[in-house]
């Protein structure tokens, strides 16, 4: 029977490759037109009024690209507009943030030893954080636009170092990372939908109109377009943290996700120079080692693992009363635990892949539907099946999953 757990897998999948590949097309349309606008040549004469021009070759070909610093002289009739690739990557976000964090918010938001909070209480935390990422980075904006723009952007941190610390106070590690790349990433998306673009239609209809365009709209949009750059990195890094419990299980995870901010800005600084033929800043590349060792040394500070004899909430209590539930934790202990451990046995690990423990009952329970999906329905675990499980044993995890009524939308 093909059920409902397998079917949302398959959801999530198309979801998040569609999150990646829009994604893909947001960064490389950015990063394209920020070194674009940072290496015109703006030292030419041009006969058409435009501010600067740059001669390309890619693909065979050669391009010639000129930019207006406000608006050219009058309307083209085509006008290529980018602006899905930031709503549809957006979009497709917040769709895995539903399916993965809301939908199994008992499995991957809430931590009862983080703060024990209903289902409801934990996603409008959520949806309101989100909102006031917006307000905030927007009302800072307005503040300090005449300000030196170094300034806002310390502001800008500030608050990002703020977010980090209140995300780990009140979901679980991986949801903390996870929350404050959805944090950056509304912000950016925002500046695209709010700013960026309503500015650009503004332009567009002055020259429609026959005015002209005030050149403090697109001042603007590449002020919010410049943050956005300096943005992008962490917030990649931060979607990938869910992989890697050195990043979000351990006690400093706030912290490192501090400092990631940073290492984006001297990544960025450094490309963003090269481009602008500015210079070469090798001098960033020293100060990104030196913020990678500090996080990679922050990461061994002790893991958060579940605590022994941990209260089971509702969901893992269904999967602990199901019938088949203590053959299922004798297989897991037997064939699981020696590297799904607080201090794993197998030689070579020193902490639990990706942050799950399987020793205790109630950890089996919790971590039912991944059993289910890894080591039931796929072979993924464990991986070359090292520890030799057998197929009637994949059977009765199947079976008990079943038994426990998770046919069911989860």
């Amino acid at each position: 029977m093909y059920d409902w757990v397998v079917l949302g897998e398959w959801v999530e999948i198309a979801v998040r490759w569609l999150h990646v590949i829009t994604a893909i097309a947001w960064i490389g349309s950015s990063f394209y037109f920020i070194a674009l606008d940072l290496g015109l040549h703006r030292d030419r004469n041009l006969t058409s009024g435009a501010d600067g021009e740059e001669w390309q070759v890619h693909g065979g070909g050669f391009y010639h690209i000129q930019k207006y610093l406000v608006a050219p002289a009058s309307m083209p009739d085509h006008l290529v507009w980018f602006k899905w690739e930031s709503y549809a990557t957006w979009l497709s976000g917040f769709t895995m943030l539903v399916l993965v964090y809301y939908m199994g918010a008992q499995l991957f938001l809430i931590d009862p030893q983080v703060m024990d909070l209903q289902v409801w209480q934990a996603v409008c935390i959520s949806l309101a954080s989100l909102a006031f990422g917006w307000i905030a980075y927007t009302t800072l904006c307005k503040v300090f636009v005449n300000a030196n723009q170094t300034v806002l952007m310390v502001a800008l941190f500030g608050v990002l170092v703020a977010m980090s610390w209140f995300y780990t106070q009140v979901f679980s590690g991986r949801a903390a990372m996870l929350h404050l790349g959805a944090f950056t990433a509304s912000i950016m998306s925002g500046n695209v939908f709010f700013v960026i673009m309503p500015n650009q239609r503004v332009v567009v209809a002055d020259l429609k109109a026959g005015r002209k365009p005030d050149p403090k709209y697109g001042k603007i949009a590449k002020q919010r377009s410049t943050h956005n750059n300096y943005l992008t990195l962490p917030v990649v890094f931060l979607m990938l943290s869910n992989h890697y419990p050195l990043v979000f299980a351990t006690q400093w995870n706030w912290v490192i996700a501090s400092l990631v901010f940073l290492m984006g800005v001297t990544i960025r600084h450094w490309f963003n120079t090269k481009h602008a033929r500015a210079g070469n800043p090798h001098w960033t590349w020293a100060l990104t080692v030196v913020l990678f060792l500090i996080i990679a040394w922050l990461s061994t500070a002790p893991m958060r693992v579940a605590a022994e004899g941990e209260a089971m909430n509702r969901e893992a209590l269904v999967y602990a009363s199901a019938p088949g539930f203590e053959e299922v934790v004798g297989i897991v202990q037997g064939r699981c635990s020696m590297c799904h451990a607080a201090e794993p046995g197998w030689e070579g690990l020193h902490w639990p892949p990706k942050g799950v423990v399987l020793e205790t009952d109630a950890e089996i329970a919790h971590e039912a539907r991944r059993i289910y999906l890894q080591a039931g329905v796929t072979h993924a675990m464990p991986p070359g099946n090292l520890s030799f499980i057998e197929p009637e044993e994949r059977a009765a995890i199947v079976k008990w999953f079943r038994a426990a009524g998770a046919e069911d939308p989860v």
